[in-house]
């Protein structure tokens, strides 16, 4: 019997990859997350809080993907890539966030982003997903995918959606989604950081702006435009 003597095919280098979140303890269980499953394949090479924080951190690193949270202080993650990306940039872009609405989703893939995964990911399927996109695939949590492939057939009105949330700052979204969904004050304030009169304010911001008067009418709202 011939021994095979083909050498074996040494492993690429790791994806360097840039963490954007305003959540400084986001941010380090990610940096941990991915040093633990990702040993060898993906290295975390800057953190950014904010869209100017993560503009300069592409230029300084230049990164091959960097995993963005669609809302940050400064403009959101469509301007992060807006401003960060040049024509001839190598590097791509994955959303990491825990908003699912279909709008975030279709507005930020329209931004240039290659993928979009909700926070809910395991750091493996994080890993996965990481190395998927820096070789140029399109990578999506499997419900908004279809929100993607409704968008261009046309069965998401994502302009008429915009019009309505454009009077809500982007933590009044986060916390509306998460009411309208049946979270209690304490709980939203836990996944958001923040604390509960703190929700309960931006809670009495969003019934007067969209012209609702309880819970039940701003859950009835969102579903109506598939935000939930």
């Amino acid at each position: 019997m011939t021994q095979d003597t083909t050498p074996a095919t040494a492993p690429g280098p790791p994806v360097r990859v840039v963490v954007v979140d305003d959540h400084q303890m986001f941010r380090a269980g990610v940096r941990s997350e991915l040093a633990g499953c990702g040993a060898g394949r993906v290295e975390v090479v800057g953190e950014a809080a904010d869209v100017d924080q993560a503009v300069a951190a592409v230029a300084a690193h230049r990164p091959d993907v960097v995993l963005l949270d669609v809302h940050l202080p400064g403009g959101g993650g469509v301007e992060v890539m807006r401003r960060a990306q040049a024509p001839s940039s190598a590097t791509r872009y994955l959303a990491l966030s825990v908003s699912d609405a279909a709008e975030d989703v279709i507005g930020t893939i329209r931004g240039g982003a290659r993928g979009y995964v909700t926070k809910t990911i395991s750091a493996a399927d994080l890993v996965d997903a990481v190395a998927r996109v820096a070789e140029g695939d399109a990578v999506f949590s499997p419900r908004l995918a279809g929100f993607v492939l409704d968008a261009f057939a046309g069965a998401i009105q994502v302009a008429s959606v915009d019009s309505d949330l454009d009077r809500l700052s982007e933590r009044e979204r986060e916390v509306m989604r998460l009411i309208a969904r049946g979270y209690a004050y304490k709980e939203v304030a836990k996944e958001l950081f923040i604390s509960v009169k703190t929700v309960e304010t931006h809670m009495s911001s969003v019934l007067r702006k969209l012209q609702l008067s309880s819970r039940h009418e701003l859950t009835r709202w969102a579903t109506d435009r598939r935000l939930l």
